[in-house]
């Protein structure tokens, strides 16, 4: 079997090795087992079940809710000299009637339907008496109310298993949390199936967040750097208006841009998606629906105009950048009236209460992230159960770190308390524990008996509560959504509180000096820039990158080298004005900066 799957990777795909966790489940689908497949955006997840489709004498049924993804999988497969069709509301009575022929004489491989088209009872009646061998179920999140885009249609699924039960089904989806894998199966009934949870690691991202202060400056500044300039990108918003706006805002400006919202009318939605994949359209403005059927793997960057409403999304839409293997940056700004809009919709939708109380759950989290002061993609794969401590290297909290103090022994008091009160508590009532507080859910279940009780009284709530935010984002501790959004403990819990471990945490920074330290930061322009100094800084930097083993950009990027190259600098203070420079890099490459600007002036 490995022989015959070894030769259709090579002949028909044109690739000569499998990528992570990919022969593994090809093997598993093909011993007829049942999968939950978690691989993120770019992983590879369709050769799962497409290079199982033509080993297999049967047909594959691949369930997806996305039109434009079908269409351009059939595409695709079609290029391969694969048999390959899709069943939905867009096909023609002719396709329909080649493609039940096809399948008829057993020379379709692969069908794409929509999960309404597969439960009708008439096609449900055909299917059962044909030849099918495997059930692949794409956007699997869709079936779990935990999950970022939960579709009813999709808890009908359950079908498959009861109207053919040999056949076995392969569930996947690029983001889904401890919850929500755990959903997916139950919904499905695949209680026996293995889930294959491959790293949500994307080493060639450089991700970064913002306050969303005039932002198109912001935005231009960014798509105009080295690094992006004159590339593919999608600038997500929330609102249809939005995206027409940033669109001619960025028009104004020179641009190549587009708008794309469900409110354009389908023939233009189409001609605007083929004009972006054949490279005829330079940006995209959309809303978080666009992107979704698009396999193009040339986007370099990303930005979310506005906050997205939980990680998953986050994560699944910057995943459609870099996945050609090139750097790629993404870019998030964030405010607090983001935040409000958002929570406005939850707070209006007419959702049953647990699952409103979920969905807030699931956009503080997203506001953590924005706001965070440690390492963002250790925050993400925590969040998804990849549990890790290392620094990534490639995120804008990593490149330019915050002032950091020792944690240890408030990170030790928090999880203690957990441990105490048998991780029954939610945030605020961790908080009240540790400050010896008087609150009567405190008193009505004896926390304050505790040995762990006012152990951090020294400590402000503002201050507790930076921490643990903290703490969350390192995965030190995490929220189970499944139990009132309760904290839990880890598996990297164990080792600081045995004292094997230390917690670097960012120092707690009030709203006040944050302002008086953005007052301090020099207005910077492109108009004076110093051509040899920045020259000079790049050798340095690029030889630098070199001894130390690591890409040029995490130790400082180009913004920062041309705002250096326009200011020249003449001391530490004036260094510490430019963007990108905080005190961590300015003990490490001050003074070498410095000399090299003092040679130029």
């Amino acid at each position: 079997m490995a022989t015959d799957i070894q030769n259709i990777l090579e002949d028909t795909f044109g690739f000569t090795t499998f990528r992570d966790n990919q022969a593994e489940i090809i093997e598993h689908v093909l011993n007829g087992n049942d999968a939950l497949v978690i691989m993120p955006t770019g992983g590879g997840k369709s050769l799962c079940y497409q290079l199982p489709a033509l080993h297999l004498n049967g047909l594959t049924v691949v369930v997806s809710p996305l039109i434009a993804l079908m269409d351009d999988q059939v595409s695709a497969l079609q290029q391969l000299n694969i048999s390959a069709g899709a069943l939905h509301s867009n096909a023609t009575e002719q396709e329909a009637r080649s493609i039940y022929s096809d399948i008829r004489s057993r020379t379709l491989d692969l069908l794409y339907v929509s999960p309404e088209r597969l439960l009708s009872e008439s096609f449900l009646n055909f299917l059962t008496n044909q030849e099918v061998s495997l059930f692949a179920i794409d956007e699997a999140h869709c079936v779990s109310v935990w999950g970022n885009d939960f579709r009813p249609e999709y808890v009908k699924l359950s079908a498959i298993k009861k109207h053919f039960p040999d056949a076995p089904v392969l569930a996947l989806t690029a983001t889904a949390d401890h919850a929500t894998r755990a959903d997916i199966l139950h919904q499905l009934d695949l209680d026996d199936g293995r889930t294959f949870l491959s790293s949500f690691e994307r080493a060639n991202i450089t991700s970064h967040a913002k306050p969303g202060q005039k932002r198109i400056d912001q935005i231009v500044q960014f798509i105009s750097n080295s690094t992006n300039k004159d590339k593919p990108g999608i600038v997500y918003c929330l609102s249809r208006r939005s995206t027409e706006k940033v669109a001619a805002d960025l028009v104004a400006r020179g641009f190549d841009a587009e708008f794309y919202h469900a409110g354009v009318n389908a023939e233009d939605r189409r001609r605007i998606q083929t004009d972006f994949q054949n490279d005829n359209i330079q940006i995209i403005c959309a809303t978080i629906a666009f992107g979704m059927g698009i396999d193009k793997p040339n986007i370099a960057w990303v930005i979310h105009y506005n906050l997205p409403k939980n990680i998953e999304g986050y994560y699944q839409e910057i995943g459609r950048s870099g996945r050609d293997g090139n750097p790629a940056e993404t870019l998030l700004f964030y405010s607090w009236r983001d935040f409000l809009q958002l929570q406005s919709f939850i707070d209006d939708s007419e959702s049953e209460e647990h699952f409103k109380q979920l969905q807030t759950a699931k956009l503080q989290r997203m506001w953590q992230f924005a706001t965070a002061m440690n390492c963002r993609t250790n925050l993400v794969l925590n969040y998804f159960g990849e549990y890790r401590a290392d620094d990534c290297k490639h995120c804008d909290n990593c490149i330019t770190p915050p002032a950091i103090i020792d944690g240890t022994v408030h990170t030790q008091m928090a999880l203690s308390a957990l441990v105490r009160t048998q991780e029954q508590v939610g945030l605020n009532t961790l908080i009240g524990i540790l400050r010896g507080s008087n609150q009567a859910d405190i008193r009505h279940h004896n926390y304050h008996e505790i040995k762990t009780f006012g152990a951090g009284k020294e400590t402000s709530f503002e201050h507790w509560q930076h921490y643990i935010h903290q703490l969350l984002n390192l995965g030190l501790i995490r929220v189970d959504f499944t139990d009132s959004s309760r904290l839990k403990l880890t598996p990297l819990s164990e080792a600081v509180l045995t004292g094997k471990s230390k917690v670097k945490l960012a120092k707690f920074v009030s709203e006040e000096e944050q302002k008086k330290t953005q007052a301090k930061r020099i207005k910077i322009t492109e108009e004076n820039v110093n051509d040899d100094l920045l020259d000079s800084l790049k050798v340095w930097r690029k030889e630098l990158a070199k001894e130390q083993g690591v890409p040029a950009f995490v130790i400082f990027n180009d913004k920062t080298l041309l705002q250096v190259a326009s200011t020249l600098p003449k001391n530490d203070g004036e260094l510490l004005a430019v963007d990108g420079i905080g005190p961590v890099k300015l003990e490490k490459y001050g003074s070498a900066v410095l000399k090299i600007v003092k040679k130029h002036s």
